[in-house]
């Protein structure tokens, strides 16, 4: 495609330009993609590094809760939110992730999906949880596509 006069040195420039605003927005989008993921943040050279190998981490569990509220959390509702802050951060020390809470319309109040280390773990922060008397909840495993490829493969 010719620009300006039809001088090659000026289709040149144009491309180099236009090459420059595409990079420019490629780098932009990619900031915006991960400004959010805590993985791709930038690291503290005081951290310890990990000394685990790309690829042969372990996946933690998932696990999906559906949660009710009793009573008590009816009547303490206003305060679902910072609850649920204060129990992340609690748990977190456990190995225990929240990767997402919602609340919802219906049988259930809330949808709780989580990652522990381990089913004992899992038990043990939900014991605790209903044990504070503000929900009552239903816990089920859940499994990815490559987690149930791996249970299919077993299958006699």
């Amino acid at each position: 495609m010719l620009t300006g006069n039809g001088d090659p040195d000026s289709n040149r420039v144009m491309n180099t330009k236009t090459t420059r605003w595409i990079l420019a927005f490629c780098l932009f989008g990619a900031a915006l993609c991960f400004a959010d993921d805590p993985q791709a943040s930038t690291s503290n050279p005081n951290e310890s590094k990990s000394k685990v190998v790309p690829g042969t981490e372990k996946a933690k569990p998932t696990y999906i809760s559906l949660v009710k509220f009793t009573e008590k959390g009816i009547q303490n509702a206003k305060q679902t939110t910072q609850r649920l802050a204060a129990w992340a951060a609690k748990v977190q020390s456990m190995g225990v992730t929240i990767k997402q809470m919602y609340w919802t319309l219906g049988e259930y109040d809330q949808v709780c999906i989580f990652e522990a280390p381990d089913d004992e773990t899992a038990a043990s922060v939900l014991l605790a949880a209903d044990m504070l008397g503000n929900i009552r909840s239903q816990t089920m495993r859940a499994f990815s596509a490559p987690e149930m490829e791996k249970i299919l493969s077993k299958v006699p």
